[in-house]
């Protein structure tokens, strides 16, 4: 069976950030969107790849959109 979410930990590790930077960034409401569930975080697959997709760039000339607020533009 394919995980379908990632702990605090793991979306740290695969973006290699701080666990303080993600908490940083859900106070002030940028990265891809989150569930609290029992005072846990957690983040589902798909809104971290689709967060992901839509901060890609092809040049560096474009503005930047990295801080997207909760995944959506």
């Amino acid at each position: 069976m394919r995980k379908n979410s990632l702990s605090q930990i793991e979306l740290a590790q695969r973006w290699s950030v701080s666990q303080r930077t993600l908490e940083r960034w859900r106070s002030v409401g940028w990265g891809p969107t989150f569930h609290k569930m029992g005072g846990r975080v957690i983040y589902m697959i798909k809104d971290v790849e689709a967060y992901e997709a839509q901060t890609a760039m092809r040049s560096t000339s474009e503005p930047c959109q990295s801080m997207v607020a909760g995944g959506q533009s």
